[in-house]
């Protein structure tokens, strides 16, 4: 049973190219783990475990004890991420043995498989080591006790593919002989359980690759990753998953009445894209449906307002919102959940060109209501808003939008975890479960009427930019002056789009949030079948 990624790699654009990564295999094998000859065994243990049992035990065995000395020894602790190579030299088929620790048995989930896969395989990688086999982390002989085989097996296949990801399309090290990590075999005795595994992995490397997508679109410069070159990426997307799409240009756009989008635009010479996708996963039920929005601003100089220029090379990372809804439509186009999703990513630059929009411009948006325009770097909220407009307009009645909206939510929650906002409590609480399945976090903020003040604009509707106080509600509290009485989520994921270092299966750049949530919660919004009508909430 063997799972990679090799096909979609050859067929990928020179100029989005995949990484090195989708060459990676994933392979589950019903044997005993002592008669797989392999580089590496990665086995497990708990901290505080004295006398390791299981495979663990097993391995401990073979080699005379030397895991139980070790522990004796304060050498292996079981620690969280802790790594220890053994050498067997000859005593077992495998030439190492890996001793992965997995922290405090109460604290032991799924998460913790997905960090520890990530961990085990770039340490590996280090050491020059190319392959390697692994029990299934956390599914003991009574399967009550620990994890079910095929989300350990789908956690494994994600903590592999996200752990060993690299960015490096521009990079000319051609003498470069570092080992790539390309085979890991995941070991099952029991055959029923290693079916179950094999789903799981399956899963979990069409869920990481589709990350990935994400990670590399946000990576890419912006010279390169252009608004065209987005509605591309969109198009390859749709071509290999049988999605719909539909891509508007700048003067459909100003016909349908999209001023606030087009405002953006209009300080740019490349031309914005509207990025529509469609999934029918259950077309005899057209209310039961999805809508996710990306905000697409391809490089935010802030335009008029412009941006100091210490660290503005990482505005190429502003289409982040954009990347992770397109990608979270490889994932449901592969899934095929029973739901209608629709995707519509707002595309553009935000430059400082000489048409460029002026801090006291009024626009309109394509409902009618008009925005006065404070600050031109509160831009993300304006394409936002008539991409909100349009989704309603198809009749979506579920909204869940994601931005890399405000600076002000990374100083809120920094970068452990994103921002959520909405208007209905159901569909926050489920954006919310879906990321607990996924391990990635979200924190509810308020949004009590007292924050529409700093909203308020003496010439217009509403203005973009309520000033310092409450950043990131007041620029929800405008969105949400768009979404036309349906149910909507905001994630602003200003703080979680990129990571500083590698930790788990996070690596330094583009992390890929929200991803697999956006596509978990399609799932599970399948599942739990059409929406009942119910009067959204005031905050």
């Amino acid at each position: 049973m063997t799972t990679t990624s090799k096909p979609r790699a050859a067929k990928a654009k020179k100029s989005t190219k995949a990484t090195k990564t989708t060459a990676l295999a994933i392979d589950v094998r019903s044997a005993e783990i002592m008669d797989i000859e392999t580089p590496a065994l990665v086995v497990n243990l708990f901290r505080g475990v004295k006398k390791p049992g299981g495979a663990t035990g097993a391995v401990d065995k073979a080699l005379g004890g030397i895991i139980t000395q070790l522990i004796k020894d304060g050498e292996i602790k079981g620690s969280a991420g802790e790594t220890t190579l053994i050498h067997t030299l000859g005593k077992i088929k495998p030439s190492r043995v890996l001793v992965a620790g997995l922290g405090p048995q109460d604290k032991f989930d799924v998460q913790v498989v997905r960090r520890v896969s990530a961990e085990v395989v770039r340490f590996l990688r280090r050491k020059g080591i190319s392959s390697a086999a692994t029990i299934a982390h956390g599914v003991p002989i009574g399967i009550e006790d620990g994890l079910d085989p095929q989300e350990s097996g789908q956690a494994i296949a994600e903590g592999a593919h996200l752990g060993l990801y690299k960015f490096g399309n521009y990079l000319t090290k051609n003498g470069d002989s570092t080992t790539e990590f390309e085979l890991l075999t995941v070991v099952e005795l029991d055959k029923a359980r290693a079916k179950a595994i094999d789903a799981g992995v399956k899963l979990g490397c069409t869920v990481a690759q589709a990350a990935i997508t994400a990670r590399d679109m946000v990576n890419e410069p912006a010279n390169h990753m252009t608004p065209t070159r987005m509605a591309e990426a969109a198009q390859k997307v749709a071509s290999e998953q049988g999605l719909a799409i539909e891509i508007m240009e700048n003067a459909q756009m100003k016909k349908m009445g999209m001023g606030a989008f087009m405002g953006v635009a209009q300080g740019t010479d490349e031309p914005a894209k509207l990025i529509v996708l469609r999934y029918d996963g259950d077309p005899g039920n057209p209310e039961n449906n999805l809508g996710l929005i990306g905000k697409g601003i391809t490089f935010d100089t802030g335009g008029i307002s412009l941006k100091p220029p210490g660290g503005m090379e990482a505005m190429k990372g502003d289409m982040a919102g954009g990347a992770s809804v397109i990608a979270a439509m490889e994932i449901i186009g592969q899934t095929k959940p029973k739901i209608n999703v629709l995707a519509v990513i707002a595309a553009t630059e935000n430059m400082p060109g000489a048409s460029a929009q002026r801090p006291g411009d009024v626009v309109r948006a394509m409902n009618g209501k008009t925005i006065e325009v404070i600050n031109t770097d509160a831009e993300g909220r304006l394409v936002l808003a008539d991409a909100l407009c349009y989704a309603r307009e198809q009749g979506i009645t579920r909204l869940v939008d994601v931005a890399t909206l405000t600076g002000a939510m990374v100083t809120t929650l920094g970068k452990a975890c994103t921002g959520v906002m909405g208007n209905d409590d159901q569909l926050v609480q489920q954006t919310i479960d879906a990321g607990k399945k996924t391990g990635e976090k979200f924190w509810e903020l308020p949004m009590f009427d007292e924050y529409k003040e700093l909203i308020k604009s003496d010439v217009a509707d509403m203005k973009n930019s309520g000033g310092r106080q409450a950043g990131s509600i007041s620029a929800a509290l405008l969105l949400a002056e768009f979404v036309d009485g349906a149910a909507w989520v905001h994630l602003d994921i200003a703080g979680t789009s990129t990571s500083d270092k590698a930790s788990g299966y996070l690596v330094k750049g583009a992390t890929g949030v929200p991803v697999r949530t956006l596509a978990q919660l399609a799932t599970d919004l399948a599942a739990s079948g059409a929406p009942k009508k119910s009067k959204t909430k005031a905050k």
